[in-house]
């Protein structure tokens, strides 16, 4: 036999092999993200985009999905900020200095980052919680404490907003999102 078929075989095979390992691995965020919220058409559309990409990172960092949810509505506008839509950048992440790289979008003076797409900036949001020993206590609460969660974020220094922990808590709770971390 030729080597070009020993090549398709091995691709066949690797392929075969990730496909089976999605599944498994989409099956456990499958169960989450069966819900579909009720609400404004810019609140659906919101969550149904982003909702695989929250429960996938909840399921890796322990990060609660509806947390990531309420946090990428509010600091985005429900995608539609300009923040959000020039830079993918969900969660209004800066440059911070020298340490990032990659493209550069200016706002009033500031530097963020721009992402490929928002499922990059909700993946470098958790990056961001995980790597910053200030939310380490974060990550001792329940799962799906997110009224904790939400108070917590506050309380390290996420958010300068006195009313930041309230909004996020009304979010998960108008739309339900807490859903999204059993």
């Amino acid at each position: 036999m030729s080597l070009k078929y020993y090549f398709i075989l091995a691709f066949l095979i690797l392929f075969i092999t990730s496909c089976s390992v999605n599944r498994t691995s989409s099956s456990r965020a499958s169960n989450a993200t069966k819900y579909t919220i009720q609400g404004p058409s810019n609140a659906v559309a919101y969550v149904e985009k982003y909702k695989y990409i929250a429960v996938s990172e909840r399921i890796r960092t322990g990060i609660p999905a509806s947390i990531k949810l309420a946090q990428g509505i509010l600091e985005s506008g429900y995608g539609s900020s300009t923040l959000a839509r020039k830079a993918n950048n969900h969660f209004g992440i800066k440059c911070g200095g020298k340490q990032w790289t990659g493209k550069k979008h200016y706002r009033r003076g500031s530097c963020y980052r721009v992402f490929k797409s928002g499922n990059d900036a909700y993946k470098e949001h958790s990056y961001f919680l995980v790597r910053n020993p200030r939310y380490d206590f974060l990550f001792k609460l329940r799962k799906t404490d997110y009224k904790g969660w939400a108070r917590g974020l506050k309380k390290a220094g996420y958010a300068e907003n006195p009313t930041y922990p309230s909004k996020l808590i009304n979010l998960i709770e108008r739309y339900k999102l807490y859903n999204y971390d059993k």
